[in-house]
């Protein structure tokens, strides 16, 4: 437990019930000092453009970079009212869209269901707005934080409305489809590179990417629908945009669904690049015999 981290933690707590557009403009600032000062993680950010907007300006590029960092800062800062703001407050800046059955299904329904929530800034403001309003069992898969006290701060806030359960990485796939069997929620984040170790490369944006094939096989597994997630920072909070389910998904075919995963989520991305989580090293494991990208 260190100084640091008690400090930062009461930072976002003294932050908490400042008026978000104060907030949002302190992010503003820290978003283009990080993109300044953070060089290495700003060669993530080009590097990663670079490879999927190639059609794209530099200028245009780094546009981009420079919004994104600020939208990194922004997100972050808002976890001070996301986790320790009034509910009300909290309700308020969060507005659910789309699609009206699916979102009536996630507050009412009991048939098990998958919530596909790629890598937006936005991703805890939409698992809150979704949880927050449904007494269905949830979960979701996290990665432990080194440090004990910030672990334990990020799943008390990832908790904190209504019936959910953080799942450990590490805890395997029986708690996942023993809650997707009891028609639980499933709050699924697989748009990340974890490494060689059950991932399989399919093409993101053109590059082959590993990607952990979780989505379809919990799916098949727990016999669960597809609904994606997208979550976009506005100024008033945050847009949770639920999408149709995926009809004909999964199939028996693994990499094929798990490459037209990737597709659908490049046509998300598209409709707002600066708001992806560019600041991963999406391209780091690389198929045997390929150079490294970074």
């Amino acid at each position: 437990m260190s100084f640091g981290s008690r400090l930062g933690i009461g930072f976002m707590r003294t932050i908490a019930p400042l008026p978000l557009p104060l907030i949002r403009g302190f992010g503003a600032l820290l978003g283009r000092v990080l993109h300044t000062v953070a060089v290495p993680r700003r060669r993530v950010v080009d590097t990663n453009l670079a490879v999927c907007f190639p059609h794209k300006s530099e200028a245009e590029r780094r546009r981009i970079a420079r919004e994104t960092f600020v939208y990194v800062a922004q997100s972050w800062l808002d976890r001070s009212w996301l986790w320790h703001a009034p509910e009300k407050v909290v309700a308020s800046r969060l507005k659910v869209v789309g699609a009206p059955q699916e979102i009536d299904e996630i507050a009412n329904g009991d048939e098990p269901m998958i919530l596909f929530a790629p890598h937006f800034y936005g991703l805890d403001a939409a698992a809150t707005a979704l949880t927050m309003h449904t007494p269905r069992p949830s979960a979701t898969i996290y990665t432990t934080q080194r440090d004990p006290m910030v672990d334990e701060w990020i799943r008390e806030g990832r908790t904190r409305f209504g019936n959910v359960a953080a799942l450990n990485r590490v805890d395997g796939i029986k708690p996942v489809l023993g809650g997707l069997r009891k028609g639980g929620l499933l709050y699924l984040l697989p748009d990340m590179d974890f490494g060689r170790d059950q991932t399989i490369f399919v093409p993101f944006y053109g590059v082959q990417a590993a990607t952990v094939p979780s989505l379809s096989r919990f799916a098949r597994l727990g016999k669960a629908k597809v609904v994606p997630v997208v979550s976009r920072l506005t100024p008033e909070g945050y847009e949770i945009q639920v999408l149709p389910a995926w009809q004909n998904f999964p199939t028996d075919d693994v990499e094929a669904d798990t490459a037209l995963m990737n597709q659908r989520l490049q046509g998300y991305i598209d409709t707002m690049p600066s708001q992806y989580y560019w600041v991963h090293r999406r391209f780091k494991t690389r198929p045997e015999g390929e150079a490294p990208i970074y």
